[in-house]
Order: C-alpha cells, then structure tokens, then sequence
C-alpha cells in the first residue's frame, strides 16, 4: 500500500508543471477521448495557454471543465506575440501552447516560438499525443521505414512545382496535408511528376465519425474524386521511389540533352541557377562542369 502511494506521489511529481517553462500540449485531431491524462493536468495548471484558434480550444476546455487565461498565438501574429509569451515566460510563468488539432510545432507556427524559448534558455518540454501525420503513416499500408514529411504543399503553382521537382527522385515514403478543395489540383500534380502508377493511402477525417481510408494509385485516386466531392482534412501517405521500382539513376528518367534537362527543371518553376544545380546533381557532374557544358553547345549553334 505504502509503496503505491509513492509511486503515485513519484508520478505527479514527474508531471509537475513548473514556472518558467513552455509546454507543447497535443490535443485531439478529431476525438476527444484521445486526450491524455498528462495533458489535461497540465491545461490545468499552466498560468496561461496559447491557442491557434482560441475559440476551437475554448470549446476543448469547457468540455473538460478546465478554465483558464487564453491567448491567440498563429501565423499572423507569431512574431509579436511570441515575444510577449517568452516575456512572460521568463518572468516565471507557465505556458501550454496549443494548436487547432494534434501536436503544436508540426507544420504548424508553433515552430518559431519553440526556436525563440530555445535561444533565450527557456525550458520547453513536450506533453506528447495525436498527430495525424504518424496516424495515417500507420493506416497507410505503405512502408514505415523510413519516411518524409513535406506537410502542405505551397499554394502557388510555380512554388508547386518547384518542391515537387525537389523530391521527385526521394526513396522514402512522403506525407503531405491537403485541404478537400486543393484536393483534385494536387493529385494531378502528384500524377504528372510521380506517375499514374504510384501508390497513394488517402487518409481523411481521422479518428472522427467518417474517418475514411482510400488504398489506391494516384491515377486510380483522380478517378475516384472525379465522381466524388472532397470532404474533410486530408493526409496524403505516398509511396517512395525505391518501393515503387523506380531507381533514380536511371538515365532514360532525365532528358538525353543537358539543355533540355536544365528547361525541364525551368518549365516547373526552378530559377535557371536553380534549375542548372539540380540538372547537374541529376546527371553526376559538377555545377560549373554543366556551365561549360551548355555554354559551348551555345557557341556551337552561333
């Protein structure tokens, strides 16, 4: 009995929260019973919390009966806001950050905050639980190995393009987020640059009533929304290069000429210099090798 309480009385202590320190609160990404024990104590003791979104976390505390000082903290305000929470901070209080859904600082502008408490000597510790990355990278079927997390895609075309171009040739298994709307246009882009072929787990709505599982191709995916609208929040789990039987050495990927190799990477929104770099890595030479390359075909045609 006697050896109970104190491994009780050893467990709160563990958890204590303490003055001068910034925690990282996971909270559900669609059911509420996921939230840990751990998690609701400390929404409970921190002086304060710093929310993506406060109303979508005022709605958490209530349903848990936890009131407590609410500041915003998003892409929006990070700056100035970040500085007055490590003021804050610094001056001995407690901070739970938190995000909309699952683990703040995760493609998520809780990141910069992390950095700041980090570069100031502020003790920033981790209250761990959902994230529907690592979720959906379980569900997907695909290899867990070894994988990458792209989080979304930049929103304008030629930014696009030029991240795609990026990871074209990446051998490990990639997840990416996208909103129902951007749904179809991203699929096609993953089509025209992976493949048609190329294995894909659509993860959507996770953990919540119609959380929904679609094993598929890119193609076969294109196929399925052109019947369908996109609903809910989505996790993309696309298969790597390596699994799927593509070896990125292989010379008939790139074109035979480097001028054309060098415009491949420019039509998809590489700067030319950029475009130049990633031709060379491409075919094993050097930078300045490919320069003299291009330059002497150049003399050639004048």
């Amino acid at each position: 009995m006697g050896s109970e309480k104190s491994a009780a009385h050893d467990a709160a202590e563990k958890n204590r929260t303490e003055g001068g320190t910034l925690y990282l609160v996971a909270t559900p990404i669609g059911n509420l019973s996921d939230i840990t024990e751990r998690a609701l104590k400390t929404l409970r003791e921190a002086d304060f919390i710093a929310a993506e979104d406060t109303r979508n976390t005022l709605r958490l505390l209530t349903h848990f009966g936890i009131h407590k000082e609410l500041i915003s903290y998003h892409e929006h305000n990070k700056e100035s806001r970040g500085a007055v929470i490590a003021e804050r901070l610094s001056a001995g209080e407690s901070c739970a950050l938190v995000t909309d859904a699952g683990m703040p600082a995760i493609s998520d502008p809780g990141e910069d905050v992390v950095r700041l408490c980090a570069d100031a000597g502020i003790p920033v510790h981790v209250v761990p639980g959902p994230c529907a990355a690592v979720s959906a990278l379980a569900l997907s079927a695909l290899s867990t190995a070894r994988f990458a997390f792209e989080g979304f895609l930049p929103s304008a075309s030629a930014a696009k393009k030029r991240r795609l171009s990026e990871i074209r040739g990446e051998r490990r298994t990639i997840i990416f987020y996208e909103a129902p709307h951007r749904l179809v246009r991203t699929l096609t882009d993953l089509s025209e640059f992976f493949g048609g072929d190329r294995r894909i787990s659509l993860c959507r709505e996770l953990t919540k009533l119609n959380e929904e599982t679609i094993r598929t191709t890119l193609s076969g995916a294109l196929s399925y929304y052109s019947e369908r609208e996109p609903r809910g929040e989505y996790v993309l789990i696309l298969e790597g290069a390596d699994e799927a039987g593509v070896d990125r050495e292989t010379p008939c990927e790139y074109p035979s000429s480097e001028a054309e190799h060098v415009d491949m990477y420019i039509r998809a929104g590489m700067s030319r210099m950029d475009a130049i770099k990633r031709a060379a890595k491409d075919r094993g030479v050097s930078k300045s090798e490919l320069y003299k390359i291009l330059n002497s075909d150049k003399d050639a045609e004048n």
